[in-house]
């Protein structure tokens, strides 16, 4: 059976979304890219872009799982927490809206994952992300490297939660 899995990678600029295909190790195709909001615009339209784009991405692509990219927060940076935070709320939002299972997972754990580095450089990510899908061409942006990395996780686990 051949499983679905998109992996989302938080930011209020940049939300990464990957798609991947396949079962366990064998992954049989990929899709990426990013939603992306301006900063000329209140963060209230913000987040609604971020919901309605994804909400539209779920309904099309019926995932059979969804994993995001937990948040963290940096002590000299709070507000940049509290704002993933509210990101990630629409995120988990729209995937109640179409009933699929979430899961997230923390970066730390991601990067050693699929490095064997939990502290391992966004281009270090990427390449391995690259080499496990077979891609030849760098992944652009990094939040979708990001997000496929998470999305093979969740292809990985997937349990028929």
């Amino acid at each position: 059976m051949i499983i679905k899995a998109i992996g989302i990678d938080p930011g209020l600029s940049a939300t990464g979304i990957g798609i991947v295909r396949g079962r366990g190790l064998k992954i049989d195709g990929c899709s990426y890219g990013s939603i992306n909001t301006p900063k000329n615009i209140p963060l209230s339209a913000r987040l609604n872009q971020i919901f309605s784009s994804l909400l539209k991405v779920l309904e099309d692509e019926k995932p059979d799982i969804m994993v995001v990219e937990d948040i963290f927060s940096l002590h000299k940076y709070p507000n940049a927490g509290i704002t993933l935070g509210k990101v990630t709320g629409v995120i988990l939002l729209a995937g109640g809206h179409v009933n699929v299972p979430v899961t997230e997972v923390p970066v730390r754990e991601a990067k050693q994952v699929l490095t064997g580095n939990g502290n391992a450089s966004k281009m270090q990510l990427e390449k391995a992300v690259r080499h496990l899908l077979n891609l030849s061409d760098p992944i652009k942006p990094y939040h979708a490297s990001d997000a496929l990395g998470l999305a093979l996780i969740g292809l990985y686990r997937y349990k028929g939660i």
